[in-house]
């Protein structure tokens, strides 16, 4: 099974790290490090993929991608 994407940026009004999962609408945590954010994140995803099942909510397959942009020098 493929993993969901995590994006993890720094919100300067909440002065500190956010980390949100696109596919699973909301399910985002925060931190004062990138690597904190992501810890939290993945114990919100266990348990927003828990409550789903126990809920029988449909559960969406990974699908967002984010954009890459490439540079040429």
């Amino acid at each position: 099974m493929k993993d969901y994407h995590i994006n993890i940026f720094y919100s300067a009004e909440d002065e500190e790290y956010i980390a949100d999962i696109p596919d699973l609408d909301p399910c985002s945590a925060s931190g004062e490090t990138p690597e904190e954010a992501l810890r939290e994140v993945l114990i919100a995803k266990a348990l927003w993929l828990e409550v789903a099942k126990e809920e029988g909510l449909v559960i969406p397959e990974p699908r967002y991608r984010p954009a890459i942009y490439q540079v040429y020098a």
